[in-house]
């Protein structure tokens, strides 16, 4: 519910803090935080035991917050920071993407990023065109190039997630086959892809579901994660085709269309 109510207000990351006593969110601005303590305090009242606003420098909490991230493995692709030893000499077909951690979601470290990953490296990808919708760190695009897909468009519409993307694309060698644009969902013509990838959120999914359909060409896929199990039946009544693979993993959810 608090995930819900949250989302009316763009917040750009959820840290759980380490004693499991309390959430961290950030948010773009003083105003959009501000907006969101009212709506949580009238919408929760006494259930929350304390809302405190706090101050953060801009760039430095997601470096902070992150130092200690290790690799990830997920099936034969390893998503690891720069600091991280990852290499591996028993996995020749290893495929490897470096994510240098900002504001850009998408470290491997959560679910949602993993159940994407999951589900990609089901598709054969080879020669076909892609969509990252919500790119974040970028690290789906650079997944999907990496198995195959000719072009990846990557879009998001927060200009740091951006940033960090194009740096991570760069890093990794992927400047060729994967462009970068600053769209929002809302306003969104695209030319159709073979495979479209949408890890947002249950709402958004369900808000902008038609946006995402018209994305996919006739024969195409969608793989769509960002939700719950308790939102995976409202997410797919509003795409409205029934989901072709189901990947889960504790409560979160990832499907393909």
């Amino acid at each position: 519910m608090l995930y819900a109510e949250l989302d009316a207000f763009e917040p750009v990351a959820i840290q759980e803090r380490e004693a499991g006593d309390g959430w961290r969110v950030f948010f773009r601005s003083a105003a959009d935080r501000n907006d969101a303590r009212g709506a949580l305090a009238s919408e929760f009242g006494n259930a929350l035991l304390h809302l405190a606003a706090i101050e953060v420098d801009d760039e430095d909490w997601a470096r902070r917050s992150q130092a200690t991230l290790t690799a990830v493995r997920v099936g034969r692709i390893i998503v690891a920071p720069p600091w991280s030893n990852h290499s591996d000499p028993a996995s020749p077909d290893q495929i490897t993407i470096v994510i240098d951690p900002s504001t850009g979601f998408g470290t491997g470290h959560h679910a949602s990023t993993r159940l994407c990953l999951e589900l990609l490296q089901k598709q054969d990808l080879h020669g076909l065109r892609a969509i990252d919708v919500g790119t974040g760190s970028g690290v789906l695009s650079l997944a999907a190039w990496k198995l195959g897909a000719v072009h990846v468009t990557a879009i998001d519409n927060d200009p740091d997630a951006l940033k960090n993307a194009r740096d991570n694309v760069n890093a990794n060698g992927g400047a060729d086959a994967i462009t970068i644009s600053e769209i929002d969902l809302s306003g969104l013509l695209l030319e159709p892809a073979d495979l479209v990838i949408a890890n947002l959120t249950g709402a958004l999914l369900q808000r902008h579901a038609q946006t995402l359909r018209r994305l996919v060409v006739p024969s195409g896929a969608l793989i769509v994660s960002g939700f719950t199990t308790e939102e995976e039946e409202d997410v797919a009544r509003a795409l409205g085709v029934p989901a072709q693979e189901t990947a889960g993993e504790v409560e979160w959810v990832a499907l393909r269309f």
